[in-house]
This record gives structure tokens, C-alpha cells and sequence, in this order.
């Protein structure tokens, strides 16, 4: 063979070599992981096609035993490892062919999925003693991963990298709190291991984490599936084209920069501009999913101004930037990114008797863009003159920014099942908690079908019946909902209860430490401690009062309603009020109209009335988007659940997802 020949067959050689995969796992393992007790243990990756893959579990240190699976057709190869008691550390070794991995640092215990909206994204940085938790944190045997954020229109393999991180003062305030406060408790009692698999998006509605299988099995969600595009470039192409097509046929074109330096001008004419009322966020009332910029402008007609006079201008809070013309004059201008309420000083002889303009250009960079302050703080003030500014404005879009905002985690169906659920499975857990609804509150009927739903759907790719437990919703005014206007959140609640019904599930009622102006209650530790409750029961199988009174049944007693409770341990009690009065009940009567009701604790039963209800027939308890007054508890401190004696029609009834 010539020289020439062989140095040829040996570079098809190396490049064949080159060409072939080296063995690999998800990035879901890696060092300091916690795999579960006392189950098998699912192991997989990727290899080349029928290639043989080696796995060990081992001691740290210790002699290898291990177990060989060829990788399949598609180069996909799993093996279920022996199950093990709890313990550690471990070495887990992979080898293929061409190269070997080693997992260090990994511990058997209880693996739990700690996944939902922003209440369970919430850090231990963000809770009430944050500082003092962080100090005290020294669980080296408590270890959390947090899933990449990623959205999918296919189920996904694998995530991005990302490490496990042992709890310690240093590390632990980026730890999911409900999940670590839940971790805490677990391991106190059960002194093993414990893995937290954080995989959360704030704001997320329970659609987006149901795979395609489980939307499609729903009568009512018939047809989503078939209208989603194929890729996330498309689905964002399509919603930004749903937004130019609404710009375009409100206004025509957007203006030239020319045209657009003119809106700021007393003179300019904006009577075709179309109307808005303000105050208002654009992109959820106005324009969905808008970014960039829009000017608005209002002309008001006060002759008690004084020309020579200054004034202030108050706007309320705005996002993100803006620059606020007065008659054409500049006042004011914030270039930056800030939700403080704007005051703009307004110089003298901007004001004049008669007509004055106000044009505001506002830049909404990301996220939610425009007036998000409360109406009475839209103000012209000159001395004792004050002109609310608030209602009818007009506006133009100037520009339209494409920051891929069109396809976030609620823009479809199925979208974080596929990139932040999908790939974890078949790894093995004990269970999942749950922290979500806020999101579905409009839709709070359907919840009652959709949220079974997706524990079903989780439960039938994992192939096993693990324990499911959540948190029902914490008491927020939201929309100031209660049993006369109707309450999305109460129905909320109501759907949670009635999931109850699954088997394996359990719930912790937090009304009580809810706080009515903040959707994010600073107290994650006892909603951990109320999870670990229910997963003493559920999971474990422990003997514990792990639930707080429930609704067990109801009674007429002339113009009282007799109501028993379950879960009523050494005694029913008004928790928080300190003379002793129970709150947050009411009854109705044939007219189905509600009013608060007195109520008596008479052994595991509460007697309600009112007198102004001669005849009643139902009871609601807790029946309101805000319930932080109700106050029935066990005398173990756990707070009994919200519920209804009557099923007349929900206003959340016909609101179903699209």
C-alpha cells in the first residue's frame, strides 16, 4: 500500500473515531444529587447506536459492580438500578466506549418535586427572617436543583445545565422557600437525605404544564393541540402579527420618526388618535403582549390656571420610561426603567387659562408597560386648584418592539410540560408539591376538571401513583371578590378541595397567613410545615392530624344551621380573635343572598344564624377572594378549609381556556 493510500485510510479511521458519541446523561444528574430510597433507580442517557453502556452505583472508594445496557437504535439507553436503602455518599459511574462519567457526592433519600407558579418559585432570600434562616441553614444533607426556565412545543430530552446545590447559610437563599421549609421538616423527622427538584415559572397557568396526551384526553380542551404551530419562532410570529394586524387596523401605519416628533406639539391634531382610559397596563387590557412606544396625550380646560403660577404634575406609576410635555414644553422625563409614581414640577408660564396639553411618550421596554398607579393619583395641582387626570386619553403606537415577549409560558398549551417536566421523567420521587391557581382564577370551574387533570397526566408518564400534595390559594383581595359579587379565588379554592378526591393527595390551608396586599404572603415556613403535615400522612403513612377542620355535613335548627367538621383534633377554636368570636361565616335563604352570620362552637359542630335570615338553607365560610378574618381552627392551629353548602351557579362557570 503506498504512503499515500494509508494516510488516507487512516484519516477515514479518525474521522469515523470522531464521529462517534461519547456516552452522556442528562444534566438533571449530577454531583450532589439525591436519588430516591427504597425504588429503583432509573439511569439514562445517550451513547452511539448498539453501544454497550456500563452502570455503577458505588461507595465512594469502593470496588465497582456494575450493570451493561446496549444503547438502542436511536443511541437512547436507561437502567434501573437496584433500589437502595437511604445512605451515602455514592460514585455514580457511567462508561461507554471512548469515555466515563462520574457523578460524585450523591446521597439516597426522599426525591420531591417542588413545581407551580411564583409562590413556589418564591426564595428564602424573599421570606419573613430571611437573614435568620439563611444563618441557621446547615442541612448538608438537604440538596435543591432549580429546572431552567425554557419553554417547548416538543417534548424535550433534556434540560440545560444547571447544578445541585447543598443547602448551607451561603446557598440556601436562592432554595425554593415552600420547598426548603418542606425539606426541613421531612428531614427532622426522617433523618435521611432529601432532594428538591424546583421546577417553577411565576405566573404560569396549570394548561401550560399538562403534556399534549393529557390536553388532548379533555373533552374540553378538544381541538388546542391540533391549532399549535410547530415551532416557538412561529408561534411567536403568529401572536406578533395578531398585534400589528390590531395596531394596523386601529391607527394605519405606525408614524415615520418625522411624524412622530410632532406629538408632543399643543398644536398637533390627535383627533383621529383613538381613545383609552386611563390608568391602564397596555399590554394586558389594550395591546397584548406589546413592547415599545406609545404617546398619549389629553386636553384639559381649566381657567382658574395662572400662567405666571408653578404646578405639579402626578401621574401615579408608570413602566418604563417616559418623557411628559406640557403645551410642548419638556417638564419631565424618567429614561430608565423605574415603578416609582411620577412627579413632574411644572415650571411657570407652561400653564395658561383655557385649554392645555398634555402629551406623555412613554417606552415600555419589557414586560408590563404603562400606567399601573391607582386613578386618584392622576393629578394637576396649581394652589388650591386640582384637576383629575385620570379617564379618557388619546393614543398612538409609535413602535413595536419584538423582544420574543409573544411567547411566553402562557402562550399555549403544553409549553412547560415539554421543556421543564418532560425531561425529568422516568427519574424516581417520592412525591410533588404544588404551589398554583392564582393564574387559573378566572377559570376556576374548569380547574376543577383541569387540575386532576394534570396529576393524572404527571402520574401516567411517571407510571406510578405517587403522593400529590398543594397549597390551596392564601387570602388576597385579588379582585376584592366575596359571596355578593362572586369570588374567583373562593371558586379557586373550592376546585383544590374537590381534588382532594384523587387518591394519594392532600392540601394545606394557608388563608390565615395570607396578607390581602400581597400576592407573594412573606411566610413560606408554615406552609412548608403544612405540606409536611399532609406528606406524614399521605406519603408516609404517620399518624397525624395533618388538616385543619372540613365540612363534614349540615343542619336546620329552626333559624340556625347546625355544620359538623371533620379533622377537628382536640377541639374547634376561633384562632385569632382574642374575645373569643368566630368570623367569616355566612347564611342565605331562598333569595340566595348572603349576610354575615353569628356563629357558636358546640362541641365538633359550629351553629350559624343571622337574623335577618329567618329561614336559612345554605352556609358559605371563607367565601372570599380576601378570607384572611376567618378563624376557625383545630386547637393544633390548623385552620379549618373554606367551603359552601350550596351549589347555585359560579360566575367562573363559562370561562374556559381557548
Amino acid at each position: 500500500m503506498s504512503r499515500i493510500s494509508l494516510s488516507i485510510s487512516l484519516l477515514l479511521v479518525l474521522v469515523q473515531f470522531s464521529l462517534q458519541a461519547e456516552v452522556r446523561l442528562p444534566h438533571l444528574f449530577g454531583d450532589h444529587m439525591v436519588l430516591q430510597r427504597n425504588k429503583p433507580i432509573p439511569v439514562w442517557g445517550w451513547a452511539d447506536p448498539g453501544e454497550k453502556v456500563s452502570v455503577s452505583l458505588v461507595k465512594t472508594g469502593a470496588n465497582e459492580k456494575s450493570l451493561t445496557v446496549k444503547a438502542d437504535k436511536d443511541g437512547k439507553w436507561r437502567i434501573d438500578l437496584p433500589a437502595k436503602e437511604a445512605g451515602g455518599p455514592y460514585d455514580l459511574v457511567v462508561k461507554g466506549k471512548r469515555n466515563s462519567l462520574t457523578v460524585g457526592d450523591v446521597f439516597i433519600g426522599e426525591v420531591w418535586i417542588c413545581s407551580g407558579q411564583s409562590n413556589m418559585a418564591w426564595t428564602v432570600n424573599a421570606v419573613t427572617n430571611a437573614e435568620q434562616e439563611k444563618q441557621s441553614a446547615d442541612f448538608p444533607m438537604i440538596r435543591h436543583i432549580t429546572i431552567p426556565r425554557v419553554i417547548s412545543l416538543k417534548e424535550e430530552e433534556d434540560i440545560k445545565e444547571t447544578p445541585w446545590v447543598v443547602a448551607g447559610p451561603a446557598t440556601v437563599g436562592d432554595f425554593s422557600a415552600v420547598g426548603f421549609f418542606f425539606a426541613r421538616e421531612l428531614f427532622k423527622d426522617l433523618e435521611v437525605p432529601i432532594g428538591l427538584v424546583n421546577t417553577s415559572w411565576g405566573g404560569t397557568q396549570i394548561e401550560s404544564w399538562i403534556s399534549r396526551e393529557g390536553v388532548d384526553s379533555f373533552d374540553e380542551f378538544a381541538g388546542i393541540t391540533a391549532k399549535l404551530p410547530a415551532s416557538v419562532e412561529e408561534l411567536n410570529e403568529r401572536r406578533k402579527k395578531l398585534l400589528l394586524d390590531k395596531i394596523s387596523a386601529e391607527q394605519g401605519a405606525l408614524p415615520d420618526a418625522s411624524e412622530a416628533r410632532r406629538f408632543s406639539e399643543a398644536a398637533f391634531d390627535d383627533s383621529g388618535w383613538k381613545s383609552l382610559t386611563l390608568p391602564v397596563v397596555f399590554d394586558l387590557q389594550l395591546l397584548p403582549y406589546f413592547d415599545g412606544t406609545i404617546w398619549v396625550r389629553k386636553t384639559i380646560d381649566v381657567p382658574a390656571f395662572e400662567s405666571n403660577g408653578p404646578a405639579l404634575l402626578s401621574l401615579g406609576v408608570m413602566a418604563d420610561a417616559d418623557e411628559t410635555y406640557i403645551n410642548g414644553v419638556k417638564i419631565g422625563e424618567t429614561p430608565l426603567k423605574n415603578k416609582m409614581p411620577r412627579f413632574y414640577h411644572i415650571p411657570a408660564n407652561v400653564l395658561k387659562s383655557g385649554k392645555n396639553t398634555i402629551a406623555i411618550r412613554i417606552r415600555d421596554t419589557e414586560g408590563s408597560g404603562g400606567f399601573s398607579g391607582r386613578a386618584d393619583q392622576m393629578l394637576l395641582v396649581q394652589g388650591q386648584t386640582q384637576v383629575a387626570l385620570d379617564g379618557d386619553w388619546k393614543y398612538r403606537v409609535a413602535e413595536v418592539i419584538d423582544n420574543k415577549q409573544f411567547t411566553g409560558p402562557n402562550h399555549a398549551a403544553t409549553l412547560l410540560f415539554n421543556s421543564m417536566v418532560a425531561p425529568l421523567v422516568p427519574y424516581a420521587l417520592q412525591g410533588v408539591i404544588w404551589y398554583q391557581g392564582e393564574s387559573n382564577a378566572g377559570r376556576a370551574v374548569q380547574y376543577r376538571k383541569s387540575f386532576p387533570l394534570m396529576i393524572s397526566d404527571w402520574r401516567r408518564k411517571w407510571k406510578e401513583e405517587f403522593p400529590f400534595l398543594f397549597v390551596q390559594l392564601a387570602s388576597f383581595k385579588a379582585a376584592g371578590g366575596n359571596s355578593e359579587t362572586g369570588s374567583t379565588w373562593a371558586e379557586l379554592r373550592e376546585a383544590q378541595t374537590q381534588t382532594l378526591a384523587l387518591p394519594k393527595t392532600g392540601m394545606a390551608v394557608i388563608n390565615d397567613i395570607g396578607e390581602r396586599d400581597d400576592i407573594h404572603p412573606r411566610n413560606k415556613q408554615d406552609v412548608g410545615k403544612r405540606l409536611a403535615l399532609n406528606a406524614f400522612k399521605v406519603a408516609y403513612g404517620k399518624d397525624v392530624l395533618f388538616s385543619g377542620p372540613t365540612f363534614r355535613e349540615m343542619k336546620k335548627e329552626g333559624n340556625a344551621i347546625s355544620v359538623a367538621f371533620d379533622h377537628t383534633g382536640k377541639g374547634l377554636v376561633a384562632g385569632t380573635d382574642k374575645y373569643g368570636y368566630l368570623k367569616g361565616f355566612e347564611v342565605a335563604g331562598e333569595d340566595q343572598k348572603f349576610h354575615w352570620a353569628k356563629a357558636e362552637i358546640s362541641g365538633d359542630k359550629v351553629v350559624v344564624w343571622a337574623d335577618n335570615v329567618p329561614n336559612p338553607v345554605a352556609v358559605r365560610y371563607g367565601w372570599a377572594d380576601d378570607n384572611l378574618e376567618a378563624n376557625l381552627f383545630n386547637a393544633e392551629g390548623l385552620p379549618a378549609q373554606p367551603f359552601r353548602t350550596d351549589d347555585w351557579k359560579a360566575v367562573t362557570a363559562e370561562n374556559k381556556f381557548k
